[in-house]
């Protein structure tokens, strides 16, 4: 499976790449190296249940987004800020109200 880069380059799918790229988002956050392979083989597996041979890099970002935001939402919302390019307050409390919308609804473990 190949990924297309905004640039128009095609490069091979990495889940080492992918681990990189969300580590950064995780910097300071309970999250271990485990976590982040974790992430990165669900995004693969994600993505490889398209069927496509070739992938545009932003599938990949959406694909990261819900895995990423059930593992810590700090680093959820680092990733989708520099992802979605946040430009202002708002954009990240619309970010949060969403955080705490689907939090409301989420069964309780119990």
């Amino acid at each position: 499976m190949s990924i297309i880069k905004r640039s128009g380059v095609t490069e091979p799918f990495s889940r080492e790449k992918i681990a990189a790229g969300v580590k950064k988002a995780c910097q300071g956050r309970p999250v271990t190296d485990q976590d982040l392979a974790q992430l990165a083989q669900r995004v693969e597996e994600t993505i490889r249940q398209t069927g496509a041979s070739q992938v545009e890099a932003n599938e990949i970002g959406l694909a990261i987004l819900e895995p990423l935001r059930e593992l810590d939402e700090v680093a959820y919302l680092r990733f989708a800020s520099v992802y979605q390019g946040f430009e202002n307050l708002e954009d990240f409390e619309n970010a949060i109200d969403s955080l705490r919308s689907s939090a409301d609804v989420a069964p309780e473990d119990g």
